[in-house]
């Protein structure tokens, strides 16, 4: 297990050293696109929560829960009472 820590710290500080071996001005831009993505995906998943929330239904409908075995029980019987 300590091997693969060492490679992905390995892997981490060769990330870290390509970076800040970019400009400044290339580190600025990169950040700023990142963080523009970032607020345009946060704003696309709030509108659509909001959209959601404000077409949804404004009651709910409460049924009993029936139970498929004895669903089938039933109509079983009933095929047999028609035979009969």
């Amino acid at each position: 297990m300590k091997k693969l820590k060492t490679n992905i710290d390995k892997w981490l500080d060769k990330q870290d050293k390509r970076w800040q071996g970019l400009p400044v001005g290339k580190q600025h831009r990169y950040a700023l696109y990142f963080f523009v993505i970032y607020l345009l995906l946060t704003a696309t998943v709030i509108v659509k929560i909001w959209d959601d929330a404000g077409t949804s239904q404004k009651g709910m409908a409460i049924e009993p829960i029936e139970n498929p075995v004895l669903k089938n029980l039933k109509t079983n019987k009933n095929r047999i009472d028609e035979r009969e």
